[in-house]
């Protein structure tokens, strides 16, 4: 299997960093001192507290091996590899329904940073993937779970 990059801001691979320090050195420490704790219990076969700590310990390790295999893979999109005339990772994007006639502001972001309830949408998205290199008045059909969505592009700008 071909492992493709992961598409990610300057700032989203910064997050992605601190989060791994924090698991690494804070995160660690916590679920060690759980696991001391729940040893000084006694009989580690009747022992609920110590098969939990040992559970969020396996959780904490298998998440900063998914985030720093994310980090190995990152392609970090820099602004000056961006143009303002076509949507891609890194661009914010308006979009005018043509139904509804409704404008939406979506930044386009790679999947590790998506978010969206804060309009950042994933390259990988439905929206994202059909808004990729389209340009202003651009119009694309979209398939979503309520019916399809005719979205025009009305401004694109960096991010």
């Amino acid at each position: 299997m071909v492992e493709k990059d992961i598409f990610i801001t300057a700032e989203g691979l910064e997050k992605l960093e601190n989060e791994i320090e924090e698991l690494k050195t804070v995160g660690r420490k916590e679920v060690a001192e759980r696991i001391k704790v729940a040893l000084g219990y006694g009989d580690l076969s009747e022992n609920s507290e110590y098969d939990e700590a040992k559970n969020e310990q396996a959780q904490l390790e298998e998440r900063i091996a998914k985030l720093e295999n994310m980090v190995r893979k990152a392609r970090v999109i820099r602004e000056d590899e961006l143009q303002g005339d076509t949507v891609n990772v890194g661009t914010k994007v308006t979009t005018k329904d043509q139904e509804t006639g409704e404008e939406e502001v979506y930044e386009l972001v790679g999947s590790a940073e998506s978010d969206p309830l804060n309009n950042k949408i994933s390259n990988e998205s439905p929206i994202g993937s059909k808004l990729m290199g389209l340009s202003v008045g651009d119009v694309t059909e979209i398939e979503v779970p309520d019916g399809k969505l005719r979205l025009e592009v009305t401004g694109i700008e960096i991010a």
